[in-house]
C-alpha cells in the first residue's frame, strides 16, 4: 500500500485521473503561472505564520527535505513531548500522511494537548479547505496526536501592515474541530479510493469538464484535451454566460457547440460571436467606431500599468492583496503622428507609488484625452490619489481625461480568432497580425508580477536585475503600441 499525501488526496477529491497521471505521468503536467503564483503566495504567509503562532521563536522547523521522510516522521513525535510550537511536523497513519503548518502546545505534562493551525493564503475558508482540514484531524488523531482542536487561518485583507517585520493581525482563524469530528468516515473512503486508483496500471477515463478548473487549475487540461475529439466552435466561446435561461438550456441538453444554442437565447453580443464565428466573417462597424472617437482631440496619450499585490504586505501602510502599480507605459501620439514614449519602472524594492505617480503626470501632461484598454488603470489612479493627498487635484484631473477602448472594440469589432475574447492581447493579432509572442522573457501580466518579485529580491545579481528591466520594459511598451494600432484601425487617426 502506498502512503498517500495531502495533497495526493486533494488531487483524488477533485479527479482520480489527475491523482493517476500525477502518479504515474508527471511528466505530462504544465504548471500554469496561477499556480506558481499561488505557491509564492503560499510560502511568503507560511514563513510569516512561524512569527505569529510562536512569538518567542522557541518552535522547531521540521525540514522534510534535509531529513528525509522516515527521519521528519520521527522527529516530529519527538518534538511532541517539547512542548514547544512544532512546524510541518509529519505523521503517517492508514496509508496517507500530512505534514501540519503548525502545531501549538495546549496545556503541559502528561495532560498536553496540540492545536492544529492550517494556514492558507486565501483571504477566506473554502470548500476544499474543509476537505483539507478533515485529511489532517484524521491522520493525526489516527497517528496517535492528542488534537485538542484544528482551524484554518486565513489572510485578513483590511489588516494594515505598521511595518518593521511585525505581522501580528494578519491572520483570522475559523475554527473546524466539530466539523472535522464528523467526516472520518469519509476520509477513510477518500483513502481507499484513492489507493484502488494506483493500483491499477491503467489511467482512468475521464473526459474535461469544470474540475479541471476548480478548485485548481489541473495541469494536465493540454494533455486531457488532446486526447477528446476537438470541439468545432465550443460554446465556452459565448461571452458572460449569465442569465437563468441560457444557463439551463445548455445544461440540460448539455450542449457542447455554438451551432447548438437557439438565437433567441444569446444577448447581441452572444449572437455576434456566434454568426461571426460559425461564418468565419468578422464583424466590424467601422462607421460606428470612428463615430465614437471622433469627438476626441490631441495629443492622445496610450497608457498602460503593470502592477503588484502581495499576500504579505513588504511595505508600511499596505494592505494584504492591495494592488498598486509598480511601472508604466505612456505613448504620445500628436495630430501629425508623431510618437513619443515615456516609460517608468522602479525595481529598487522600496514603496513606488509617489515616484510613479509624479513621472506619470510629466507624461501624460495636462491637455489631451488618455486612452486605456480597460478600467484598471482608472482604479489604479483613484487609488494613487487616496495614497497621496497632496496629488489629488492633478491625478483627479487625469482620471477625467481617461478614454477605455475596450468597451468601443465590444462594441464594434469582433474576429472569429478571438474566440469570445476581447483582451487586448486577442484583439491585437487579430487586427495587426502581430501579437505577444515574439517577445522574450515576459509575455503576460503574471510573468510581469513574477519577474518584479525577483528583481527587487535583494539576492538578485545586478545583471539579472538589468535583464528583468528590459524585458517589464519591452512587455509594457507593447501593450501602449497595441492600443495605439487599435485606436487606429477604429478611425481614431493617424495612420502612417
Amino acid at each position: 500500500m502506498r502512503v498517500l499525501s495531502k495533497s495526493r488526496l486533494l488531487s483524488f477529491r477533485q479527479c482520480p485521473k489527475k491523482l493517476w497521471l500525477e502518479v504515474f505521468r508527471r511528466d505530462l503536467s504544465t504548471d500554469s503561472l496561477g499556480t506558481s503564483a499561488g505557491f509564492t503566495a503560499g510560502r511568503s504567509v507560511g514563513n510569516v505564520a512561524r512569527q505569529v503562532f510562536d512569538p518567542n521563536d522557541r518552535g522547531e522547523l521540521v525540514d522534510v527535505k534535509a531529513l528525509g521522510l522516515d527521519k521528519a516522521y520521527m522527529r516530529s513525535r519527538e518534538l511532541l513531548g517539547s512542548g514547544e510550537a512544532i512546524f510541518e511536523g509529519g505523521y503517517a497513519a492508514c496509508g496517507a500522511s500530512i505534514f501540519a503548518d503548525v502545531l501549538v502546545p495546549v496545556g503541559t505534562g502528561a495532560s498536553a494537548a496540540w492545536r492544529m493551525v492550517e494556514v492558507k493564503s486565501a483571504t477566506g475558508v473554502k470548500e476544499y479547505h474543509r476537505d483539507d482540514a478533515a485529511i489532517q484531524a484524521f491522520v493525526a488523531r489516527q497517528a496517535g496526536l492528542p488534537l485538542q482542536s484544528i482551524c484554518i487561518a486565513y489572510v485578513d485583507t483590511s489588516w494594515t501592515y505598521p511595518g518593521s517585520e511585525d505581522y501580528r493581525g494578519l491572520f483570522l482563524e475559523e475554527d473546524l474541530t466539530a466539523e472535522t469530528m464528523t467526516r472520518e468516515a469519509e476520509v477513510r473512503d477518500w483513502i481507499a479510493g484513492a489507493q484502488a486508483v494506483l493500483g491499477s496500471r491503467v489511467e482512468p477515463a475521464i473526459s474535461t469538464g469544470r474540475h479541471c478548473e476548480d478548485p485548481f487549475p489541473c495541469g494536465f487540461l493540454e494533455y486531457c484535451r488532446s486526447r477528446e475529439a476537438p470541439v468545432e466552435f465550443p460554446v465556452t466561446w459565448l461571452p458572460n454566460i449569465r442569465t437563468k435561461v441560457l444557463k439551463a438550456h445548455l445544461s440540460a441538453h448539455k450542449v457542447t457547440r455554438m451551432d447548438q444554442v437557439p438565437d433567441e437565447l444569446l444577448n447581441e453580443r452572444q449572437l455576434r460571436v456566434k454568426q461571426s464565428s460559425l461564418s468565419g466573417q468578422p464583424f466590424f462597424d467601422a462607421a460606428g467606431a470612428a463615430a465614437a472617437l471622433a469627438v476626441h482631440g490631441f495629443p492622445a496619450f496610450f497608457l498602460d500599468f503593470e502592477t503588484i499585490s502581495f499576500a504579505v504586505p513588504i511595505w508600511a501602510g499596505t494592505r494584504p492583496y492591495q494592488s498598486f502599480p509598480f511601472q508604466f507605459s505612456v505613448h504620445r501620439v500628436s495630430e501629425s503622428g508623431e510618437v513619443q514614449h515615456r516609460e517608468f519602472l522602479d525595481l529598487a524594492g522600496n514603496d513606488p507609488r509617489e515616484g510613479l505617480a509624479l513621472a506619470l503626470l510629466a507624461a501624460c501632461e495636462t491637455v489631451g484625452l488618455v486612452y486605456v484598454y480597460s478600467a484598471y488603470e482608472k482604479t489604479q489612479i483613484r487609488e494613487l490619489k487616496r495614497r497621496l493627498p497632496h496629488l489629488a487635484e492633478e491625478l483627479s484631473a487625469l482620471m477625467h481625461r481617461l478614454v477605455d477602448l475596450r468597451p468601443i472594440a465590444e462594441k464594434f469589432y469582433y474576429h472569429p480568432s478571438q474566440q469570445g475574447s476581447w483582451s487586448i492581447k486577442d484583439v491585437l493579432p487579430a487586427i495587426t497580425g502581430h501579437g505577444y509572442e515574439e517577445l522574450e522573457g515576459i509575455k503576460d501580466g503574471g510573468m510581469a508580477m513574477e519577474a518584479y518579485v525577483e528583481a527587487i529580491e535583494p539576492r538578485t545579481t545586478a545583471e539579472r536585475r538589468a535583464e528583468i528591466g528590459r524585458e517589464l520594459k519591452a512587455y509594457c511598451a507593447l501593450d501602449t503600441e497595441g492600443m495605439i494600432r487599435i485606436w487606429e484601425a477604429f478611425g481614431g487617426r493617424p495612420k502612417s
